[in-house]
């Protein structure tokens, strides 16, 4: 299944494709990036990480975000030399073939229209809290309507929705740092210094090494969003060179956002005194008495929650009109009205979403459990077919004798790294009774959507 196509067929589309509009600036962009790794994978999902494996959660997110910092840098280094080619499953692509970007576009469509359905519950079972009159299902649908609209109106309508979005979780956790570090370091806290909490309760990893490897295979999901950036840099004025500078920019995130603020965490509290499911946020700002601080973080949450939302259909919509494009999808999908805007297959993904949330409330046990499942590992199997785009694009490009402007670090090392480490999270989640499930139904999802690959090439042959 070797069909690889030329990278300028893959730039234009196979089949012509009307052009989408450029009007997001270098600001959309960055913020777009933060939008897509700060969720509430941080600000509640570090919580179980936490009261699992202690202080050393912030080893086990430090893990994850080398390789996910590997992969964006990857990502980086074919976005500089495949002039554009900047949606995120045209890489697979350009690299391995028209069966991957078929599937990995596919593969990506699916996980983003089931998160859309997850953050649009959670974000109506957070308002449901100040408003419990009000159905959490209509609030969740009335969500989606709402931002469905804002995707509607322009593509900068919804860059400037998420550059806010992510303005505020940016600042928020800015904030939290400088707090929290200020008790830590013993400046506001009447006790003194409180770094030793990392060591005081059972040691610094008292779960052991082990257990801090393990967890890595749930941390890794809650640092997964920041290739949304590239989707939204192709309607940029200059997209080789926004996806380019990502992997610096990220690399930083995910030090300051996300190790700083889970260190200063685990030095301020206690670790056991985490509740899993609660937001280890909430938890340090009510442990140094910070008036209002669950609703706070409730909004900071509820913020979070509406910015993946929000991304989660703006990236629906463009891997739909990107399939189509290449005729993976019905071509009517590729029309756009004169804002630029690809509206069907905005209102088509908004749809398939609606239906997942349909399913939560008719079928939680069933439907919706299969959905959620069957997602689990899908981003670690694209990123995955990411990895072996990179290192057969690399070798065709030392056969060419070309120089690239950017590189991937300790190529090819730094490649196969990620790629081993992907795999092992990949191996322990199918070797560990509570999460083969996820395993093997990603697995049976991307067989189905394989096979429609198959099916659709012969019926066209």
């Amino acid at each position: 299944m070797n069909d690889q196509i030329p990278a300028e067929d893959i730039a234009v589309g196979a089949y012509g494709k009307p052009a989408l509009g450029k009007s997001l600036e270098s600001r959309h962009i960055s913020m777009i990036a933060i939008g897509g790794i700060i969720g509430a994978g941080l600000f509640v999902g570090s919580s179980t990480t936490i009261s699992l494996v202690g202080p050393a959660a912030v080893v086990s997110y430090a893990i994850a975000g080398l390789i996910i910092m590997l992969v964006m840098r990857m990502i980086s280094e074919m976005a500089a030399a495949l002039i554009g080619v900047q949606a995120f499953p045209d890489f697979a692509r350009a690299g391995i073939g028209h069966w991957a970007g078929h599937l990995s576009g596919w593969l990506y469509w699916y996980f983003w229209v089931v998160v859309v359905a997850i953050e649009a519950i959670a974000g109506a079972k957070i308002l449901n809290h100040w408003w419990p009159d009000i159905p959490t299902w209509q609030i969740g649908v009335g969500l989606m309507a709402f931002l469905t609209g804002v995707n509607l109106m322009s593509t900068r309508s919804y860059g400037e929705f998420e550059f806010w979005f992510s303005l505020t979780k940016v600042v928020a956790i800015v904030a939290f740092i400088l707090v929290a570090g200020s008790w830590a370091l013993g400046f506001t806290s009447p006790t003194g210094q409180t770094f030793g909490n990392l060591t005081a309760h059972g040691g610094f990893a008292p779960a052991g090494w082990g257990g801090v490897l393990a967890a890595v295979a749930s941390t890794i999901f809650a640092l997964c969003g920041a290739e949304i950036s590239t989707i939204a840099a192709a309607e940029s004025a200059e997209p080789a060179k926004a996806v380019a500078r990502l992997s610096l920019s990220v690399t930083v995130r995910i030090v300051v956002f996300y190790i700083l603020s889970l260190l200063m965490i685990v030095a301020v509290v206690p670790w056991q005194e985490i509740q899993p499911g609660y937001s280890p946020f909430a938890a340090t700002l009510a442990a140094m008495h910070v008036p209002g601080g669950e609703t706070i973080m409730n909004l900071v949450v509820l913020v979070a929650v509406l910015s993946c939302l929000n991304s989660g259909l703006y990236v629906t919509s463009r891997t739909l009109f990107h399939l189509a494009s290449h005729g993976d999808a019905p071509q009517w999908l590729v029309a756009v009205n004169k804002r630029q805007v690809p509206v069907r297959a905005i209102l088509i993904a908004s749809l398939f979403s609606y239906g997942a949330l349909a399913a939560e409330r008719l079928s939680p046990d069933t439907v919706f459990s299969f959905l959620l499942n069957s997602s689990g590992v899908t981003m670690l199997l694209l990123y995955l077919m990411v990895a072996a785009a990179q290192l057969r694009l690399r070798a065709k490009f030392a056969r060419e004798g070309r120089e690239l402007q950017l590189k991937m670090w300790f190529h090819p090392f730094g490649t196969l790294f990620a790629v081993a480490g992907m795999l092992a999270v990949i191996g322990f989640m199918a070797l560990t009774p509570d999460l083969a499930s996820q395993f093997w139904m990603s697995l049976l999802v991307a067989a189905g959507f394989l096979g429609l690959f198959l099916a659709t090439k012969k019926a066209r042959s």
